[in-house]
């Protein structure tokens, strides 16, 4: 005898499954499919968000260099 306790439901993959079927007219098919974890997503989070700071920092000091040095040559 088994009671509703002991009977659930299987848990749910922490996995994120993702696939795209592309094709170009008759001589280019592409297939991607990308797994990843919800650690992984948070990971690939944090890695575009340093790129997106750092970008904008450069972009800051070399409108702030080209303000300091006018007749630079570009």
């Amino acid at each position: 005898m088994t009671s509703a306790l002991q009977i659930a439901e299987p848990p749910v993959p922490d996995r994120q499954r993702s696939e795209i079927h592309l094709r170009v007219g008759r001589a280019i098919d592409i297939k991607w499919s990308v797994d990843v974890s919800s650690t992984g997503l948070l990971a690939v989070t944090a890695l575009v968000s340093g790129i997106l700071l750092s970008t904008a920092v450069l972009v800051h000091s070399a409108v702030r260099e080209g303000r300091r040095f006018p007749r630079w040559p570009r």
